[in-house]
């Protein structure tokens, strides 16, 4: 759950302050959870959201899509490198905070992007288009 605040906040002190808030929380509403799904996705839930809520709190910024700019398709840009997972850390560390979250939460936490979109109060097109600029972003991060 620390693993999961520190990829959305980017921050080792804000990440412990938003597990143990989502602890907190959990704990206070242990009578809600409803056994829909496993104690660990509920919790994890909590920790997302507890986590966004801090990023929120910062004036998360999407950027926004030029005029004329085209989405293009996921396949066209295939990851064919392998590349080592701290050069992948610090690269994603670089994207702005909108690309990496969206990253994030589809690559790293499994969400889709009409989950992204739901969790995050956004369009599912936005979603998809801070998706795609962020990996390409990403790829350029990497290529430097």
């Amino acid at each position: 759950m620390y693993n999961t605040a520190l990829r959305i906040v980017q921050d080792e002190a804000e990440a412990a302050d938003v597990l143990q808030e989502a602890f907190v929380d959990a704990f206070t509403r242990l009578d809600s959870f409803r056994q829909e799904s496993t104690f660990g996705l509920w919790m994890k839930q909590i920790v997302v959201n507890k986590s966004i809520s801090a990023l929120r709190k910062r004036k998360l910024a999407f950027q926004p899509l030029e005029d004329g700019e085209q989405l293009i398709d996921e396949t066209e840009e295939e990851d064919s490198l392998e590349w080592q997972i701290e050069a992948i850390k610090a690269a994603i560390n670089q994207l702005p905070d909108g690309y990496r979250l969206v990253l994030t939460l589809y690559l790293l936490e499994g969400y889709d992007h009409e989950e992204i979109a739901h969790i995050l109060r956004i369009s599912e097109a936005t979603s998809r288009s801070q998706f795609l600029r962020g990996k390409r972003k990403l790829l350029a991060n990497l290529k430097n």
